[in-house]
């Protein structure tokens, strides 16, 4: 019975994509991790083996030392630069080439989606992305890639090159503030789409969790795909406990087969 239930929902999915004109994708956690990035608050995830409190901002603003943990775990590591996009990120893509998808909006720091073919455009990362490096002084922007070969010719703390101030990953620490502009765009887009589909999330990280509240508020259909419960089930058009790959695939090959008819 659960087959039969699970292709209903696909379905029932494709049936809500084929009819919408203007989609919104939200993405967590969970798509992140089916391309090998682990988790941070998932039991055995970062948060288990390292202190969130290092990576606060104003820990890090004050102590070279919490800086030191940061490069030694986030910009010394090639776990995200050197990961794929798994059959989720694909499939979000193919919306866009679809002509469904106004655009995705992303928990996630990888930068996986844009790998994938998204239009940069179209993908706003409440959280950042740690492709880039900020200078915290002059605002100056460098590549992972340019500070990551710094970091290998054995500097434990880079700083910017034109002020020596301190560089810190393009990503929101506990403590920061989102980035207001993304933050904005996000919202509008919520409230301006007829579906909006939650891909890998618990929905428990504010206030990028309002984001489907602000599109069921404005009328739009709610799809929900993630592997454990969120407090927007009851509201939802689908709920589809699944590991996201294999959801958005099924999905995308029912919904193209359906334009086709």
């Amino acid at each position: 019975m659960r087959g039969i239930d699970f292709d209903f929902k696909v379905s029932m999915v494709a049936d809500l994509i084929v009819q919408s004109k203007n989609i919104v994708v939200f993405t967590g956690a969970g798509v992140s991790t089916e391309s090998g990035i682990p988790d941070f608050r998932s039991p055995g995830g970062i948060w288990t083996r390292f202190d969130p409190e290092d990576f606060t901002i104003d820990r890090f603003m004050s102590s070279r030392e919490t800086r030191k943990k940061t490069w030694e775990l986030l910009g010394g590591s090639g776990l995200i630069a050197d990961a794929l996009p798994n059959r989720a990120h694909h499939a979000v893509y193919e919306l866009e080439l679809l002509g469904k998808l106004e655009c995705v909006i992303t928990q996630n720091i990888d930068n996986l989606h844009q790998k994938a073919g998204c239009s940069p455009d179209r993908v706003f990362e409440v959280h950042g992305n740690m492709q880039w490096v900020r200078c915290l002084g002059c605002d100056a922007r460098f590549t992972m890639e340019t500070i990551q070969r710094r970091l290998g010719e054995n500097i434990q703390v880079p700083e910017c090159e034109h002020c020596s101030g301190i560089l810190k990953p393009d990503v929101i620490y506990f403590g920061e503030m989102l980035p207001q502009e993304t933050l904005d765009h996000a919202i509008h887009h919520s409230r301006n789409c007829d579906l909006f589909i939650v891909i890998g999330s618990s929905l428990s990280v504010y206030p990028a969790a309002y984001m489907p509240t602000h599109a069921l508020e404005s009328g739009a259909k709610l799809v929900i795909i993630n592997n454990t419960r969120t407090f927007c089930d009851d509201r939802s058009e689908v709920v589809i406990n699944s590991m996201a790959g294999v959801a958005m695939e099924r999905i995308l090959e029912d919904t193209k087969r359906k334009l086709m008819h």
